[in-house]
């Protein structure tokens, strides 16, 4: 049977887990959702990613754990090479993804170049992009999970969610948010921000921080449902299950998505919704 070309978005977890500690199926969707990422999807919605789009990613992961660069300035430079013309040549597709080899050492004190890949058609060998060394910046504890896709202070938080800061307090409090802390300062991350934008739409309407609790109770029992689901594979202990694992709960959190959507729309039927 012949292998794909491509891998799913737990593939490419269980991929560059090991290099990116801090790397989550949340993150990956999150730099998706800001521009920074554009996978194919199937006909029934999954993602598909290939070299040039597994590259494009270690490449902004290397950018935010090696340099601390914010998302914005990934996404200047990464839009930068995909506009700018190239000749690059077209090869033939590719058999399978598989990690790309360090390539030839780079000036320490300059960060790689986007991946040239970003710009190639989706299928084909891009140009492998220089690589930072791995050590550079990047935490030697396994419990410790490094920077973040976006490192917010409290005030920065509120002000980028457009709520108060008395708001940031509440959604702690119901244990919606919760940051980390560093130094003389707590920080939040990219989930953070996601809550508290969210958080702030809710409050337009009225519907406060307690009441938002109710998301996280059923969010905690259905994880605990899809723990249940994926025990078996992770009691394996051997990457092969570990990588199944990762899929199954990305498959199912897609599901549990879809049918919470069903049920909201089925019990708000008699307002023509």
């Amino acid at each position: 049977m012949a292998e794909r070309a491509h891998l799913s978005i737990g593939e490419v977890l269980a991929l560059l887990q090991e290099e990116f500690p801090d790397v989550t199926i949340s993150k990956i969707r999150f730099l998706e959702s800001q521009g920074l990422l554009d996978p194919e999807r199937t006909p029934s919605g999954y993602r598909k990613f290939y070299e040039p789009d597994i590259e494009r990613l270690r490449w902004i992961l290397e950018q935010q754990r090696d340099n601390f660069l914010p998302l914005r300035v990934i996404k200047e430079r990464l839009d930068g090479v995909v506009g700018a013309p190239t000749d690059e040549p077209v090869l033939a597709p590719v058999a399978t993804v598989a990690a790309p080899a360090p390539s030839a050492s780079a000036p320490a004190d300059a960060p790689p170049a986007p991946p040239t890949g970003a710009a190639t058609k989706r299928g084909t060998r891009p140009e492998p992009a220089p690589r930072a060394r791995a050590g550079a910046g990047a935490s030697t504890s396994a419990l410790d999970a490094g920077p973040s896709a976006v490192s917010l202070t409290r005030d920065e938080l509120a002000s980028a969610a457009g709520i108060p800061d008395k708001v940031i307090v509440e959604l702690e409090r119901y244990g919606l948010v919760a940051g980390r802390p560093m130094g003389r300062d707590t920080i939040y991350d990219e989930e953070a921000l996601v809550v508290a934008r969210l958080a702030a739409g809710f409050l337009r309407f009225g519907v406060e921080a307690r009441h938002l609790r109710m998301y996280k109770t059923a969010a905690e029992r259905e994880a605990s449902v899809f723990e249940q689901v994926v025990l078996p594979l992770v009691k394996q202990r051997n990457p092969d299950a570990r990588r199944q694992a990762v899929d199954n709960l990305a498959e199912l959190a897609s599901l549990g998505e879809g049918l919470r959507s069903a049920m909201l729309r089925n019990a708000l039927k008699g307002y023509n919704i």
